[in-house]
């Protein structure tokens, strides 16, 4: 019988939005995988491909830049990036991920750090010459998404280009997450301060891939 992936995020989920907790589920998610008691649906052991495939054809060459992995999980997609000379910081609002990719790690030159994406640290305004935001937003409640979307675009750099992967949902349609695919005007909406590069959809994977630059100033 297939195993359903997504179970243990949407019980944790459910009840952590029951108690007004947009975010808490992850580190309980987390936790509860480190004990052998859950699944965490996107732990993989390869970066995600469509990052892969941007990243040879648009950011090759990452030396003297630095590059932010939102929502890093177990780290496949940092790990990845630092590879092609980025000075890469990657970060997860849970305790235990971190702790986690950074055993799985631990001679990596990437920087694991635990932040909140509806509350980063200010340095990180207009720093990163590259963003990589895959999954991340669409596995938070509509709620909060606003925010979450604003937080990462300003993390771009003047000159910096930001590549955001989520799954693809109709506008006006309602699902029961998580996930929470996004609409095309939830993509549109990173490019506010942003150049839009290029919108793509895979309907394949059923998947986003957009590039946002900053202009120069």
């Amino acid at each position: 019988m297939a195993v359903n992936r997504d179970a243990d995020a949407s019980r944790l989920a459910a009840k952590s939005l029951a108690q007004d907790d947009p975010t808490g589920w992850f580190e309980q998610l987390y936790a509860e995988a480190a004990a052998g008691a859950a699944i965490v649906p996107w732990d993989r052991d390869q970066p995600n491909p469509m990052v892969v495939e941007w990243t040879e054809r648009r950011a090759s060459n990452g030396a003297g830049r630095r590059a932010l992995v939102i929502g890093c999980g177990y780290g496949q997609d940092a790990e990845y990036i630092g590879r092609f000379g980025f000075a890469t910081t990657a970060f997860d609002i849970s305790p235990t991920a971190i702790a986690e990719v950074r055993q799985r790690f631990p001679e990596s030159a990437v920087e694991y750090v635990v932040a909140d994406l509806l509350d980063p640290p200010a340095a990180w305004r207009d720093a990163f010459d590259l963003v990589v935001e895959s999954i991340t937003v669409q596995s938070m409640p509509v709620s909060v998404r606003d925010t979450a979307i604003a937080n990462i675009r300003r993390t771009v750099a003047p000159g910096g280009q930001l590549i955001v992967i989520a799954g693809i949902r109709a506008e006006g349609e309602q699902v029961s997450g998580p996930p929470w695919p996004l609409t095309r005007s939830e993509i549109n909406s990173f490019a506010d301060g942003l150049q839009i590069v290029e919108i793509e959809q895979n309907p394949q994977t059923q998947r986003w891939r957009a590039e946002f630059r900053r202009p120069m100033p």
